[in-house]
């Protein structure tokens, strides 16, 4: 087993041990990539501003997002298939997530249901919301959320339609993985995780099957997903789910500071700046190149988190010191995950935590909730106006 000291060991040890296909999810973004490509970029772009002199000890990473405690602000993102890059693995990071004292953020498109993330945790979790045309399902998936306890609902908004990801299609991306010449390939060169999922609870979508009438394999699963995102969602909409669920809620997928204002409107306990990884709209700006102009615009009126593009705890303190209250991960937790399951996403966190802690110490800062835009260098033209 190599020293892990970095998330890019993790990633690759992910792409040695996880059969293409679902390496490839992870590890991709729509079209040319290029929205992918800055997601991280533009996180280098930001400097940091080092500062000597200043007693170091004492230092803190605890902090809150939308009124509940965290270790640090960092909360595991919604990440669909979870379970195909390991054997119950949204269980595995719902876990690792609790004893580190972080969100964990359950997909719809998960491979662990609802119920069986709660069977297996002691801890509230997030749970994250695809809009779909049946009513009626949507409806009985968020009084599941309810049941269970989870302690915020968050709706994603940006995938009304699904991005043009060429790697997927490619691939012939399923779940459980369709036996082709091609992925059964593949699948012998990953015995290790071939064997863990012949012990999986689970090998398809929990969240769907035996919840919906006429999905009971893959192939009718196929067919019902392609046609339920919901193309006409809207504000009312929007509200009318918010209402529903009546707790705690989040709206992810905001990259438009218009967006965020009627966000914060509906009143939002917090949104998430998020251009979904990159996998949606290419050529759209970086979450971090956003994050200023909806910081702006909101006004302090909701509570603003980021992701899409942080792989290390240098980007997390970035994101806080331009004023984020939070941040999510995603990659960088599956990484781990698809490395060495539930140790692996406990490893990721501590790295990450380990980058902050010292980063914050050598800026001058002892205190997580302290920092600010007088700890990073900011280029001229990193927050220019674009001619829309």
């Amino acid at each position: 087993m190599p020293v892990i000291t970095t998330i890019d060991d993790l990633k690759r040890l992910h792409e040695r041990r996880v059969p293409r296909m679902f390496y490839d999810y992870a590890e991709s973004g729509s079209w040319t990539e290029q929205t992918f490509r800055d997601n991280t970029s533009d996180f280098a772009r930001i400097r940091l501003r080092q500062k000597v002199a200043v007693d170091m000890s004492g230092r803190s990473t605890a902090s809150k997002m939308i009124g509940q405690d965290v270790a640090m602000p960092v909360a595991l993102a919604p990440v669909g298939l979870t379970g195909m890059q390991h054997a119950d693995g949204e269980i595995k990071a719902a876990q690792a997530a609790a004893a580190f004292g972080v969100p964990f953020t359950l997909s719809t498109m998960s491979i662990n249901s609802i119920e069986d993330v709660a069977e297996a945790t002691d801890k509230p979790f997030w749970f994250q919301l695809y809009t779909m045309k049946d009513a009626d399902y949507v409806r009985r998936l968020i009084e599941r959320a309810r049941a269970a306890k989870c302690s915020a609902l968050v709706i994603t908004l940006d995938l009304q339609i699904l991005g043009q990801r060429h790697k997927d299609l490619k691939n012939g991306l399923s779940a459980p993985p369709k036996l082709t010449p091609k992925t059964v390939a593949n699948l012998l060169t990953k015995w290790s995780w071939g064997i863990g999922m012949l012990g999986a609870k689970r090998r398809h979508f929990g969240n769907i099957v035996g919840h919906v009438q006429g999905v009971s394999d893959t192939a009718a699963l196929g067919a019902w997903t392609a046609e339920q995102f919901d193309l006409t969602l809207d504000w009312n909409k929007i509200a009318k789910l918010m209402e529903m669920w009546d707790g705690k809620v989040i709206l992810k997928g905001i990259l438009d500071p218009e967006d965020a204002k009627m966000a914060a409107k509906l009143g939002a306990d917090a949104i998430i700046v998020s251009n979904h990884g990159g996998r949606q709209l290419d050529g759209a700006l970086s979450s971090i190149r956003m994050l200023r102009p909806i910081l702006d615009a909101v006004g302090g009126e909701t509570e603003v988190h980021l992701d899409s593009g942080i792989r290390s705890g240098q980007d997390v303190l970035k994101a806080l010191a331009m004023g984020a209250k939070g941040t999510m991960i995603g990659r960088a937790f599956v990484y781990g995950l698809g490395a060495m399951g539930r140790k692996g996403v406990e490893t990721a966190l501590s790295v990450i935590h380990k980058e902050l802690d010292t980063t914050m110490a050598l800026c001058g800062e002892t205190d997580v909730n302290d920092l600010g835009r007088h700890n990073l260098l900011i280029p001229d033209d990193f927050e220019g106006r674009w001619q829309a």
